[in-house]
């Protein structure tokens, strides 16, 4: 599978690439970070145990992220956002207490950004980009802060060619200017281009509305949603499988 995209397509002249669960961990970690977070607190909850905390924090956080606006909105200030969502979920409870919500959320944010970490062999395969001559551009949306200390944590600067975040840019993905700017940094046109990342509508939707090769990063390996309107182009489950071999 990995030589098979490269032998039908044969190599593009970029790559643009998301950073979240395509190169580095986020979602992939977010369950077992609660968790751990939610029993640090069980002393203070009056009761209510860590599994009954969780689940009303996953419950209010998927209604609120499931909303357009309140996702772009909230992925620019993740640490206030999520204030609100325990908050709310504390409150469902019958916990009136914003001290203690915003204890177990900051808990999280900073528990969180400790467990981030790069996906095994996303970097090799970047660096193999690189060594090939690949013209490559990150795009990510979120807050300016937060992706910085990942790219910086990871010694993403020297890989790319170009960097675009959303809390700096002033727009995200899946805005057409993100795809527009990204490619004329690059100096490429869209069908030189492939764009990779793990999200259906930002990532793929958004790439291939400009006709750009949109490669799905699969991770949970759990296939397309039934009636998906979003089709990729090719799917993979991790950035490694993306690894080019030269023809012998």
């Amino acid at each position: 599978m990995i030589s098979n995209i490269y032998m039908s397509r044969g190599l593009p002249k970029a790559m643009l690439l998301d950073l979240d669960d395509t190169i580095v961990t986020d979602n992939a970690i977010s369950e077992e970070t609660w968790r751990t977070v939610c029993r640090r607190f069980v002393p203070f909850l009056g009761g209510i145990s860590a599994d009954t905390l969780c689940a009303g924090i996953k419950n209010v956080a998927e209604g609120y992220w499931r909303d357009h606006e309140n996702h772009r909105q909230g992925r620019l200030n993740l640490k206030a956002t999520r204030r609100e969502i325990v908050r709310s979920a504390l409150r469902k409870m019958g916990l009136n207490d914003d001290k203690l919500a915003g204890e177990i959320s900051d808990m999280y944010t900073a528990e969180k950004e400790l467990a981030v970490a790069p996906i095994p062999g996303a970097i090799e395969t970047l660096r193999s980009f690189k060594d090939i001559g690949l013209r490559l551009a990150l795009i990510t949306n979120g807050g300016a802060d937060v992706q910085r200390r990942k790219i910086s944590k990871f010694g993403l600067e020297s890989i790319f060619d170009f960097v675009l975040i959303e809390g700096e840019f002033g727009m995200g993905k899946p805005h057409d200017s993100v795809y527009t700017t990204a490619m004329g940094k690059l100096n490429v046109v869209a069908s030189e281009t492939w764009m990779v990342g793990d999200d259906l509508e930002r990532d793929i939707a958004g790439a291939q509305r400009l006709g750009i090769y949109s490669i799905w990063v699969d991770w949970r390996g759990t296939g397309l949603p039934l009636y998906s309107v979003v089709q990729p182009n090719h799917i993979i489950n991790s950035l490694e499988q993306l690894t080019y071999t030269a023809p012998h």
